[in-house]
């Protein structure tokens, strides 16, 4: 067998073959079990197999990519074993500590020197994970793009210094972290020029104008039983890149036509919209939606009881790429509602009703006769977001 410094006496084996060689072979096997058992053979297959690993995460962890990025079957994971993993993984690009709940900031400390190639990193549940510990990660993983704080116990402080050192972010976690104002959201809006998906879902203390001057790259925005104002709305859209929005549950928070800013002109590009649960959403909002978002594709209406005769007209007359609807259990659709969308809505592919107590059904079925290639599903779909963020 001919080697690179030339013939060699006796026999070979792989053992002589080089690294390069050795790589090739490992990222060819498709068996999870094989990739595990490769590093069985001798130190110098355990460090290729090692410097092969771009995905880490625990059996507590909530998302789990495959069973060969699994480590640790116990959830009660500590400070020494991150350290020790991440000092034998090293070229990781995502990293999941999800669920590890009793790490304390200083399990974070690794992340400075062995950070700087991750592009996903997911905190979510983190409880004893402060300010300080989100520093430290900022500080060494200044290529992130993805990040997943849901439920993490930091402030606009922290937000601000992952922020000003993670300048590529594109996707942000915030839903449920209590202590994130519009203060901490500025200062992401204006150092991340690159957002592309943001939650807030459940941070009360968020009223939506720190989204003043957003980059018209935010295309996706889920603000669920947020305490949003007019003035937030207005904001939230003004970057005018809005393609899914989702401020469902804001029955008690905004009122009557707060919604209305949504239809300024700004949101045009809008695509797929979730209002579900806003009770109190009114007709003059709908109207200017409809006549605003030409470009709706699916709108999720269940429990909007606010919403009469007038609201249903309109959608029926401009949404005209609209494909799917949902109108479950909502009070005020009755009878002359339907029609309007079944004589409008000519795009519309699925429509999901339930509970409608005022609709007839013998209107239902003037509805199936009228429009053959429209599915009518009964069963109320919580979620509607599209697929794409907080997904690398």
């Amino acid at each position: 067998m001919e080697m690179e410094n030339g013939s060699r006496d006796g026999p070979t084996s792989i053992m002589h073959l080089p690294e390069d060689c050795l790589y090739f072979i490992f990222h060819r096997l498709d068996s999870g079990a094989d990739r595990e058992s490769f590093g069985l053979t001798c130190h110098r297959w355990l460090h290729i197999q090692n410097s092969s690993r771009r995905a880490l995460q625990f059996q507590c962890s909530f998302t789990q990519l495959s069973i060969s990025s699994l480590s640790q079957p116990s959830t009660n994971i500590n400070s020494s074993h991150i350290h020790r993993l991440l000092n034998r993984f090293q070229h990781l690009n995502w990293l999941s500590l999800s669920g590890c709940t009793e790490i304390p900031d200083s399990g974070l400390t690794q992340l400075q020197s062995y950070g700087s190639k991750l592009h996903t990193l997911c905190l979510d549940c983190c409880f004893r994970i402060t300010d300080n510990g989100l520093s430290l990660a900022a500080s060494g993983c200044s290529s992130l793009t993805v990040i997943s704080l849901y439920r993490c116990n930091v402030t606009d402080i922290g937000l601000a210094t992952l922020a000003k050192s993670c300048l590529a972010l594109k996707d942000v976690n915030l839903s449920y972290c209590s202590f994130i104002s519009d203060r901490g959201i500025r200062v992401l809006s204006v150092n991340c020029v690159m957002l592309r998906a943001v939650r807030i879902s459940n941070c009360r203390n968020i009223c939506g104008v720190g989204f003043e001057g957003c980059s018209q790259t935010l295309t996706y925005l889920e603000a669920d039983s947020c305490h949003l104002e007019p003035e937030g709305i207005l904001r939230i859209v003004g970057g005018g890149g809005l393609d899914y929005l989702s401020v469902c549950n804001l029955s008690w928070h905004i009122l009557g036509d707060g919604l209305r800013a949504i239809g300024a002109g700004y949101a045009s590009k809008l695509r797929i919209l979730n209002f579900r649960l806003c009770r109190t959403l009114s007709d003059e909002s709908i109207v200017a939606i409809a006549k605003g978002c030409p470009l709706l594709q699916e709108w999720n209406l269940a429990l909007c009881h606010e919403i009469r005769e007038s609201g249903w007209e309109s959608i029926g007359l401009n949404c005209h790429n609209l494909e799917r609807l949902h109108v479950n259990r909502c009070r005020n659709l009755c009878d002359r509602g339907l029609q309007a969308i079944r004589d409008g809505c000519k795009r519309l592919s699925i429509l999901y009703i339930t509970r409608c107590r005022q609709i007839s059904h013998l209107s239902v079925e003037l509805f199936k006769l009228s429009r053959r290639n429209v599915e009518i599903r009964e069963e109320e779909i919580m979620c509607i977001a599209p697929d794409g963020a907080f997904q690398q």
